[in-house]
């Protein structure tokens, strides 16, 4: 490890060099210059997309915490170093928008609920409808939806957990939104 680890902790390694040595080595020096190098661009990128001066910071030092814990995952002859950061950077702040999102949810108006009979039979029958069409869907697919929708979890957050790849959940919801609205079209 030792010659291999020098040639990875020189100064005139580039981004890709880095991250593979934070990879295979956990090196912390590769992480310092990286972080070095692109804290302050993923900070400016996130400004440039509307976070707030705090949220901005806060995002880029949770985009490079992720470079850190993935960097396993990276593939230099899949992607550059910066387009596979900023895939992180923009992940997190789709996720941070959906968590600001979901803080800010109303709650229903008491005075809209169902006043008829008729009104109430239909709620139940559309509910009686989605719950059917769920039952329809795969078993993945129908566990991705339960997290996303019942359980407010992002896609971030279903993947770890899921342990499966960030694309193949969002596919699996796309896939599965898509057979819903299918199963529920002619339905009022």
């Amino acid at each position: 490890m030792g010659r291999a680890q020098r040639a990875f902790e020189a100064e005139d390694c580039g981004p890709d060099e880095q991250i593979l040595a934070i990879a295979h080595f956990q090196d912390r020096a590769a992480f310092a210059q990286l972080f070095n190098r692109f804290a302050p661009k993923v900070k400016t990128y996130f400004l440039r997309m509307g976070a707030r001066e705090e949220q901005a910071e806060e995002l880029a030092q949770e985009t490079l915490l992720a470079v850190w814990r993935k960097a396993w995952q990276f593939d230099p002859e899949r992607a550059s170093a910066w387009s596979w950061i900023y895939t992180i950077a923009r992940n997190l702040r789709i996720d941070a928008l959906r968590r600001e999102r979901h803080a800010h949810v109303i709650p229903p108006d008491p005075e809209e609920a169902p006043t008829t009979p008729e009104q109430a039979l239909d709620a139940l029958e559309g509910e009686a409808g989605v719950r059917r069409a769920l039952q329809q869907l795969p078993t993945d697919q129908a566990e991705i939806l339960r997290l996303a929708f019942f359980e407010e979890r992002t896609h971030s957050e279903i993947a770890e957990q899921l342990g499966l790849p960030l694309g193949t959940v969002k596919s699996r919801i796309r896939r599965a939104t898509e057979k819903l609205r299918g199963s529920l079209e002619g339905f009022h």
